[in-house]
């Protein structure tokens, strides 16, 4: 074992008491379980609750990570921004197909949300670049606010025997269907 290896395994891990998450108090709609969650980490007092990594994917298909801030959620789905010319907006532009992920470290949380993300209109658009801490009062054309319209949601509580509790709700035309996602023991 390296010393860094030794570091790692040494550092803690999450806080106790950890919730417990169970299938049978399960929403019927993730929507539902998400803004819990998310409102549970704003009221703990988690640090940039509404920060997420948000994946794309190049145009060869490699997955590509940066982190993101939540905007709203709506019945668009759940929104964010970029400026059309960035990377992502490229991205995004040439396969609309990405991910959202949200960790609580706190409360041993995590969300992936999975779907497509479509562009809002330019009234969106233009409203949340004037509500930018850097807006000087001019529109910005490139900006873009879109919403992740999700098919596919997991929601992985830890547990401290590792053997976290995972929860995957898939959409099934104008339903959802959840089931708990089995990992293997070992």
């Amino acid at each position: 074992m390296s010393d860094l290896e030794a570091r790692l395994r040494s550092l803690p891990a999450f806080p106790h008491p950890l919730p417990v998450l169970q299938e049978a108090d399960l929403p019927a709609v993730p929507d539902t379980l998400f803004r819990d969650w998310l409102d549970a980490a704003i009221a703990g007092a988690e640090r940039q609750p509404h920060a997420m990594a948000f994946a794309s994917l190049r145009a060869d298909g490699t997955p590509v990570a940066r982190t993101l801030i939540l905007k709203d959620i709506d019945a668009d789905g759940y929104h964010f921004s970029t400026h059309r010319t960035s990377r992502k907006g490229l991205e995004l532009a040439a396969d609309p197909r990405c991910s959202m992920l949200f960790f609580w470290r706190e409360s041993g949380r995590q969300v992936r949300v999975t779907g497509v993300a479509v562009p809002l209109d330019d009234a969106a658009s233009q409203r949340d670049w004037s509500e930018r801490p850097s807006y000087t009062g001019s529109p910005n054309p490139d900006w873009q606010r879109y919403a992740l319209r999700p098919d596919e949601f997991e929601f992985m509580q830890a547990r401290e025997d590792r053997q976290h509790t995972r929860i995957e709700y898939v959409r099934a035309g104008s339903d959802w269907r959840h089931a708990a996602v089995q990992t293997p023991a070992g």
